[in-house]
């Protein structure tokens, strides 16, 4: 394992994220694509959509050929069948690389979409060049995992949580003012039933792949902020020592949408994570 670095950061949050441009893959995925280069593929997390990746699409669009996709049921994809797990959203992301003819791709997810790309590399290391995941959750506690389940549980009946959420996302600040705001927005427009399935499936699957980490060989980047109270600094860390070419990076003062509120901070670490030789020497 690399050591962990902490990065302090004052960054400026994004100001705006406009609507971006779609296609669509053959398997009813939405995707956005910008820049030449290297294939880096960003999945974001519950309740979210590729819009999210606004700020990592428009710097590393520089330098990379850029795809960020819409999780099945978000944005304009094609859902996938009620009570599917995250073996069935990995199965589905394998279908965008194989859509888009993307042999061997670097990939990126937050949340929900992090326990997407580690199931990726778990399932198919082949086809992986480099892994990042963003607040992503490993191994809850008993207390953690009751949580989850339980508002998982809830939004048959209650439907899509917009407050609760943003609540645990943010801090209360003036900084994180627009990243709440848009947070907010995309969930409003979620569909209950395709909410429903993705929360399913990843309150379920924080052990799913858990085992495979050690045999992860390729750089593996695992970023969180120091104040996410449920994708854990600790989570990162465990994952990090566990990866053979792991390294775990904390943003301080961040809590879960750390992308949206420290993006410059973000851009850094993933542009050092895309520049690291696929090959240890």
């Amino acid at each position: 394992m690399e050591p962990e670095m902490v990065v302090a950061t004052t960054s400026e949050p994004t100001t705006s994220a406009p609507s971006l441009r779609r296609q669509y893959a053959r398997n009813g995925a939405a995707y956005h694509e910008r820049g030449e280069g290297e294939p880096l593929l960003l999945i974001h997390g519950v309740g979210m959509r590729l819009e999210a990746w606004a700020p990592q699409i428009e710097a590393l669009g520089v330098s990379h050929r850029v795809i960020s996709v819409d999780m099945p049921g978000h944005g304009e994809s094609v859902p996938l069948a009620k009570d599917s797990s995250l073996a069935d959203f990995v199965a589905w992301f394998a279908g965008v690389l194989d859509a888009l003819r993307l042999d061997r791709v670097n990939i990126a997810g937050h949340s929900m979409g992090a326990l997407v790309c580690g199931g990726a590399a778990a399932r198919f290391p082949e086809r992986v060049r480099r892994v990042a995941l963003l607040n992503g959750v490993f191994r809850r506690d008993p207390v953690a995992k009751a949580a989850v389940m339980a508002r998982a549980a809830s939004i048959e009946e209650e439907g899509v949580d917009v407050d609760g959420p943003v609540q645990r996302w943010f801090s209360d600040d003036e900084e994180s003012r627009t990243p709440r705001l848009l947070t907010r927005r995309w969930l409003s427009l979620m569909d209950k039933d395709a909410y429903a399935t993705a929360y399913g499936a990843f309150a379920g699957g924080d052990s799913t792949y858990a085992d495979a980490w050690p045999t992860v060989t390729c750089p593996a980047l695992f970023l969180t902020g120091s104040g996410d109270p449920n994708s854990t600094p600790d989570m990162a860390r465990q994952m990090a020592a566990l990866a053979p070419r792991g390294i775990a990076h904390i943003v301080e003062g961040h809590r879960h949408m750390v992308n949206l509120t420290a993006p410059e901070a973000v851009n850094a670490l993933m542009r050092t994570w895309l520049a690291t030789p696929e090959t240890s020497s």
